[in-house]
């Protein structure tokens, strides 16, 4: 913002001997007499600095019109900082709009994964949702590699054909337990609890 101070080219809390001195500097050099061809732009400078040192050469005129600024001034940055929290909390709503939005995409990743479908699937799943492709591949791999993880830390008594001991009276038989998807804790489950506090 152009102050009557910058435009003689003095501080606030110029003197006013200096003020005078750089009124004198500045009407010499923007005087049209000595701007030949370009007499448009100096007679408007010229102007300017002559409305600005009657201002400032007079005591009670620039008392008032250091009052008048401050209160610009003050009013001019609460303008801008309202202006700039705004902008912050556009930011930040738009940062956890993002956030829901991949936690949704996880979600629905690790439902098809925890269903038996591969990365590929899982992936195409993501696409489908408009989720981007480089941020559906990184959520497909993550969440794939948890799912092997997962099976991996399967103990062996749990694998298929393994032996059992007899089946107590009124229990399920082995058949019927395997035909029942087993869920076992693991670091898919622990990721799973850990974003969302539930367990798979």
């Amino acid at each position: 913002m152009t102050t009557l101070y910058a435009t003689l080219g003095v501080q606030s809390d110029a003197t006013m001997d200096e003020i005078k001195r750089a009124y004198r500097r500045a009407a010499m050099k923007w005087h049209p007499d000595r701007n030949l061809g370009r007499e448009a732009e100096a007679h408007a400078a010229f102007q300017e600095i002559r409305d600005a040192y009657a201002i400032l050469s007079d005591a009670g005129q620039r008392q008032i019109y250091d009052e008048v600024f401050e209160r610009e001034m003050q009013r001019w940055q609460a303008e801008r900082d309202a202006q700039e929290e705004q902008e912050r909390e556009a930011q930040r709503e738009s940062q956890r709009a993002a956030q829901e939005r991949y936690e949704k995409m996880v979600v629905i990743a690790m439902r098809f994964a925890d269903d038996g479908h591969n990365r590929d699937v899982i992936f195409g799943v993501l696409l489908g949702r408009d989720c981007e492709a480089e941020l559906a591949a990184r959520i497909a791999d993550s969440v794939w590699a948890l799912e092997e993880s997962r099976r991996a830390s399967v103990p062996a008594a749990d694998a298929p054909g393994a032996e059992a001991g007899p089946t107590p009276a009124g229990a399920a038989s082995n058949s019927d337990e395997a035909k029942r998807p087993r869920r076992h804790a693991g670091a898919f489950d622990s990721f799973w609890h850990g974003l969302f506090g539930i367990r798979s």
